[in-house]
């Protein structure tokens, strides 16, 4: 049984977008089960904790003796289960490779800038000087998916880790108007959200959520 470690609430707002996520998509498309290991926030910067996560985040991917953390390796794991998440053909999987880097080195900085920006530090003077140009910088990005996509409708290939990685990170930006700008985008957006195990990684989040909220 592979167990999937994640907070146990988290605020209103984060509901939906937390990482773990991209690990419960994944496992959803690989037909993998899996069991919940909940954590509290104050768990999470325990010493017992950090000797398996240094960083004191989620997610974290038991399988058998093997822990894992960083979603990206996670989906690279759970890729040597699943051809649909990693290609076997060598070619075709340093491609998806390449392109799950993509996402959270070349895309999801900028992105996750501009969302912390808006969700914490929106009505402080200092963010009102900052935010046009990290909106600039995530423009440009997204617009070099866009034109990335022109004639595609996945990022490499067929449907790969690489899309569940770059869906849940062009997500970021579901707070803002950005995504309008760019129809293959959106298309592209809404292709990945349409699977069937993005719907229900999403609703087992989100009613983990509704169950345990967060506390004051």
């Amino acid at each position: 049984m592979l167990t999937l470690t994640t907070f146990r609430s988290v605020p209103s707002f984060a509901a939906g977008y937390v990482r773990d996520l991209r690990v419960r998509w994944a496992l959803e498309e690989a037909g993998l089960p899996y069991e919940l290991r909940l954590l509290d926030f104050p768990d999470a910067a325990l010493p017992a904790y950090r000797k398996e996560q240094p960083f004191s985040q989620i997610p974290m991917l038991q399988d058998g003796e093997l822990k894992l953390f960083e979603s990206g390796a996670i989906l690279l794991h759970l890729g040597q289960r699943c051809p649909l998440l990693l290609p076997q053909d060598p070619d075709a999987r340093a491609q998806v490779t390449v392109w799950m880097f993509a996402a959270l080195n070349s895309v999801e900085p900028y992105l996750a800038n501009l969302a912390v920006l808006d969700a914490f530090h929106a009505g402080e003077d200092w963010a009102a000087g900052a935010r046009p140009a990290m909106e600039e910088m995530a423009l440009k990005r997204l617009r070099d998916l866009d034109d990335w996509l022109a004639g595609r409708d996945w990022l490499a290939g067929d449907f790969s880790a690489a899309d569940i990685l770059m869906c849940s990170v062009v997500r970021l930006m579901d707070s803002t108007d950005l995504l309008q700008r760019f129809d293959r985008l959106r298309a592209y957006q809404a292709r990945c959200m349409q699977r069937p195990a993005f719907k229900k990684a999403l609703a087992d989040q989100l009613a983990l959520y509704k169950q345990e909220p967060a506390a004051a």
